[in-house]
């Protein structure tokens, strides 16, 4: 068994807080390979969220949630070792401050840590489509160390619910941030 992870979940306010929500569930159910969850929730994901989801779930979680001016949290810091970040939904204004190394409140300080520190930053964009900026921001993020993973669910586990079809972007989040889990596998299913 590998290394128990150190873990950030940012959540930005663009649409598709079903995934955060589904991560973080299944963040749950994969306790025994995490030391720690960090939370970092924008004011419009909390909006979003209750509009989509149509509730205010996110309290429930039992993960630390810092506040976004909270820069005295553990991983505004390269010292507290944490393995990944993960943006979920990111939004294109999250991503462009993250790319033109903005660090304006705790969520794109902690990418900068993350990206400083070689280490895994995941950032699950939602736009469609995208404009020529937006291109410039992903290439800029990929080109630093990070890896743009688009909510762009596949079908091939034939889901049956908008929760299944979801599933199965934050399934590759999990494979990104190297969680073990049971999932769909291409050709071995």
């Amino acid at each position: 068994m590998q290394n128990k992870r150190k873990i950030i979940i940012g959540i930005s306010g663009a649409s598709g807080s079903i995934y955060a929500k589904l991560l973080l569930d299944s963040l749950m159910q994969l306790s025994d390979q995490w030391e720690c969850v960090g939370v970092v929730m924008s004011d419009n994901a909390k909006t979003v969220w209750e509009y989509e989801l149509g509730n205010q779930d996110y309290r429930n979680y039992p993960f630390k949630f810092y506040a976004k001016s909270d820069f005295h949290a553990p991983f505004a810091s390269g010292s507290a070792k944490y393995d990944s970040l993960v943006i979920v939904p990111c939004s294109m204004g999250t991503l462009a401050r993250i790319a033109q190394g903005i660090s304006n409140d705790l969520l794109t300080r902690a990418a900068d840590v993350i990206l400083k520190e070689r280490r895994k930053l995941i950032a699950v964009v939602r736009e469609t489509p995208h404009n020529l900026i937006h291109i410039e921001n992903m290439r800029t993020l990929t080109l630093a160390g990070g890896i743009v993973c688009p909510a762009s669910p596949s079908f091939y586990s034939l889901p049956k619910s908008i929760e299944e079809l979801a599933q199965t972007v934050v399934n590759r989040i999990l494979d990104l941030i190297e969680l073990d889990h049971t999932s769909f596998r291409w050709s071995e299913n």
